[in-house]
């Protein structure tokens, strides 16, 4: 037997629709604060990834899926969406008529890392992007967006972790400081942040090596090194996060795991799954459009682990398979001919029908009805073919009414939905 790859998995029936339950919260959400969806295809070329990311990343060194075509070009399943988005939006010139742009994408990522609980190497995120807005009220609004969105979802163990990682203007002070902390802890730290040390230190404050932030623990903070426009603009986030009552805490050490982010970086952190905190994640990235060859604009965004608010939020809302609003139990060959078609006509009128295909009992078709957590059964045998009216059971209340078969399908339609 051929066996899913290790770190994919199969969303069921019974589970899918808690997936779908929360991506038509967010879209709901994300339409009614002025975004617009936009679908990226989930491969691009190796390059987009390598430039913005950042080529000492672990995301660009380990983890992403790359190969080449037959022609030798190299190309890379998607390990996040903010690339491919700033890709569109200069391929397209989005920015030509008007540079303000708000998007969201719903979509597969794809990372080789281990798998674990909430993690895996084909994972969904739900992304929100803001593109020509520079000003703090832009990063403040995402994270109400999100709050907002967890509030809907009825996620309440959350906390907004936010950091500031300056411009650059104010990071080469930042960085001097922080490369002579990193030479004299040198022996304590792993082999990848030596070498990550000369070349872009930042990165070594997300190195998850236990070693590694034992050694960091008195490291500087990028925030006492903001020049004065960066503070403002950190300060005025903190500020209009108080007065919407969004509780908010400064972490010196969040700095997130690409190089893109400039200014505000901020994590939604959950203590429901354990050690893995974080289930949203994103900041300000300024000066990504320019870098890929776009005109200079200011953008900002999160993204949403999807599978790991699905863990959190079946734990207050069990995953349910849909269930029919009718089950036809048809006893012999003519009654379950007309219930074919009886069932196709339904589903025209938007009511979902089950039917059993084989000749079986009607005690066994009640007990699959009951399986289905099926509404109502219509009962129909030849009997009641014959008088022109069937048994219609209340699987709830148990209660059985007739019904007639002539314009069964209006008499169902309006039965039915006069059931609460």
């Amino acid at each position: 037997m051929i066996q899913l790859i290790r770190g994919f998995k199969d969303i069921l029936p019974g589970e899918v629709e808690l997936w779908q339950t929360i991506e038509r919260t967010a879209v709901a959400l994300f339409e009614d604060f002025g975004f617009d969806e936009l679908r990226i295809p989930i491969m691009e070329k190796t390059e987009l990834f390598a430039r913005s990311i950042g080529e000492d990343t672990d995301i660009v060194e380990k983890e992403m899926y790359t190969f080449a075509d037959r022609k030798g070009e190299l190309l890379t399943l998607r390990p996040e969406a903010t690339a491919s988005i700033v890709r569109a939006y200069i391929q397209h010139k989005l920015h030509a008529a008007d540079p303000a742009h708000h998007f969201y994408v719903i979509g597969p990522m794809f990372r080789r890392e281990r798998p674990q609980k909430g993690r895996y190497r084909q994972f969904y995120q739900i992304d929100a992007e803001i593109f020509g807005d520079g000003s703090a009220w832009a990063d403040v609004r995402l994270i109400h967006l999100l709050c907002t969105l967890m509030e809907r979802l009825s996620v309440t163990d959350t906390a907004v972790q936010i950091n500031s990682l300056g411009c650059p203007d104010c990071r080469p002070a930042y960085r001097r400081a922080l490369s002579e902390m990193l030479e004299k802890v040198a022996d304590r730290l792993c082999a990848d942040c030596n070498r990550r040390r000369q070349r872009n230190p930042l990165r070594v404050l997300d190195c998850k090596v236990p070693g590694c932030r034992e050694a960091l623990t008195d490291a500087p903070a990028l925030v006492d090194y903001l020049c004065e426009a960066c503070k403002i603009h950190f300060d005025t986030v903190l500020e209009s996060l108080t007065a919407l009552n969004l509780a908010h805490q400064v972490d010196k050490r969040l700095v997130r795991g690409l190089d893109y982010y400039t200014r505000t970086t901020f994590e939604l952190q959950t203590g429901a799954l354990g050690a893995q905190s974080a289930v949203a994640g994103g900041g300000r990235y300024d000066g990504l459009v320019k870098a890929l060859g776009g005109p200079d604009t200011p953008a900002s965004g999160f993204a949403i682990g999807l599978d790991r608010l699905v863990e959190i939020v079946a734990q207050q809302q069990p995953a349910r398979r849909r269930a029919p609003r009718l089950f036809i139990a048809a006893l012999g060959p003519e009654p379950r001919r007309k219930a074919f078609f009886w069932r196709l006509a339904l589903a025209e009128q938007g009511i979902r029908c089950e039917m059993e295909a084989a000749d079986k009992s009607l005690k066994a078709q009640m007990k699959h009805a009951d399986r289905l957590n099926a509404g109502h059964v219509l009962i129909i045998g030849d009997a009641e073919l014959g008088k022109g009216a069937g048994v219609l059971r209340d699987m709830t209340t148990k209660a059985q009414v007739e019904i007639p078969l002539n314009n069964l399908v209006a008499a169902l339609k309006a039965t039915l939905a006069a059931q609460p």
